[in-house]
């Protein structure tokens, strides 16, 4: 049990795109701090803070649905490693731009989202790529371990941006996670994919589109997980975008105060993705998903209440290892619940709720905390997600009910349940309403 969620990495494939991922995203986390320390020395604004965080995923709302159509009609590897360049191509761009000197924040902005409309319509592909990576038993673990491969660069990327920005510049910074990228294309060259037999529908890509959505929101897991995604989004995960704000402004640090805090953010999220998927199999992933989002409401308002640097990291350690097993949680139930040949557009649809509403929470929140300071900001906004939470489980309990996919034996997350997806490839969608007909299910 305890070595489950390794398992995924006796295969070959998965263990290719695992691994020179982590090479990229330690590059991508370099890059993101060192992005954030440079616009906050600039301009001591927490709201230009987190205008350049929310510029990087505001392009996953906006782009994800029209990656998740092109991931459902295109070899999802081909088409990964063509965004996985482009990626490469404006971080080149933006080392450039800062090693000359000219970097006024309007142009990191715009950076920042060139980069990340990038990676948003290519990943899609990647997501809907990993049941096909690893066997059904073990895709809770295979998404837990992309969120901790995430997170392990989450606690490498910083310090290491941390040396760099002391020994050299943000633009050295750029320039490594610039090379980073090569990995995840010189992988992708020897991953070798089962085929998939792609839908020959006469439909355009606002048909396809409309359709995805039609599944997503048809689905009662999906549903759910889509919802709740939304709520996180919105009020709780606005504290990654303002975490050089924190150290900074908040707890009067210098540049090292934003990677001590990511960087611990990252050590606490490797320690909940790991840990995730044992637990699920042990009680249940609605369980483990109910139980995470509750504990998460409570590490935020400890967090912003944190007066010291050592025990706001502490405290957003704690933030970090339930966050993620919010995200991973809720991600494999659609993962799991969508229909193969949909699956790319209903993960585009999560990723919209959360590629939207996350930029719109960090830039209402960094706007307000201007004014009453972020980490009081920080604390009332775990206080608000948790009443919110606590509202939906009374009003609407099946929301709740439905975080759950079929078990096998005595044990957890398994299979999809498959009485409740009936597609039409042509276009059409036939489902069951699981949570009315079996209130009782999970």
């Amino acid at each position: 049990m305890a070595f489950s969620s390794l398992r995924p990495l006796q295969s070959r494939n998965f263990s290719l795109v695992w691994s020179s991922a982590l090479v990229s995203n330690i590059g991508s986390w370099m890059e993101t701090v060192a992005l954030g320390t440079l616009i906050t020395l600039k301009t001591h604004n927490p709201l230009w803070t987190a205008l350049v965080m929310a510029a990087a995923f505001v392009p996953m709302g906006l782009m994800s649905p029209i990656g998740g159509a092109l991931a459902d009609r295109l070899d999802r590897r081909k088409w990964l490693i063509v965004t996985t360049l482009a990626e490469a191509l404006f971080a080149g761009v933006l080392t450039v731009f800062v090693a000359v000197g000219y970097d006024p924040p309007w142009l990191l902005v715009l950076m920042a989202f060139f980069g990340g409309a990038s990676g948003a319509i290519g990943f899609p592909a990647y997501q809907s790529m990993l049941p096909d990576l690893v066997e059904r038993d073990d895709l809770l673990a295979a998404v837990s371990l992309s969120s901790a491969q995430w997170n392990m660069g989450r606690v490498v990327g910083p310090a290491l941006a941390g040396i760099v920005l002391v020994a050299w510049s943000p633009a050295a910074a750029f320039g490594i996670n610039t090379i980073s990228f090569g990995a995840v294309v010189l992988a992708l060259c020897f991953v070798r994919l089962p085929h998939h037999k792609r839908v020959d529908a006469n439909d355009n890509l606002l048909e396809r589109l409309a359709g995805g959505f039609k599944i997503a929101m048809g689905e009662p897991g999906c549903r759910s997980a889509i919802l709740l995604i939304s709520i996180v989004a919105i009020l709780g995960s606005p504290f990654i975008g303002l975490v050089a704000s924190e150290a900074i402004d908040g707890l009067h640090r210098n540049a090292g105060g934003p990677a001590v805090l990511t960087t611990a953010q990252g050590i606490g999220a490797v320690i909940g993705a790991l840990a995730l998927a044992p637990i699920a199999k042990a009680i249940g992933q609605r369980i483990v998903v109910s139980v995470a989002l509750g504990a998460f409401c409570v590490a935020i308002v400890l967090y912003g209440l944190s007066p010291t640097l050592p025990l706001a990291a502490v405290a957003i350690g704690a933030v970090g290892a339930t966050y993620i097993c919010v995200l991973s949680g809720l991600n494999t139930v659609v993962q799991l619940r969508a229909p193969e040949a949909a699956r790319g557009r209903v993960l585009s649809i999560y990723m919209m709720a959360l590629g939207l509403l996350y930029p719109l929470g960090l830039v209402l929140e960094g706007a307000i905390g201007r004014s009453i300071g972020v980490r009081t900001m920080t604390a009332w906004s775990g206080v608000l997600l948790g009443a919110v939470l606590i509202v939906l489980a009374l009003a609407r309990p099946n929301v709740f009910r439905s975080l759950v996919v079929q078990r096998n034996g005595n044990h957890g997350l398994d299979t999809a349940m498959p009485e409740i997806n009936e597609v039409d490839l042509a276009g059409g969608i036939r489902l069951e309403e699981a949570e009315e007909a079996n209130p009782n299910s999970g």
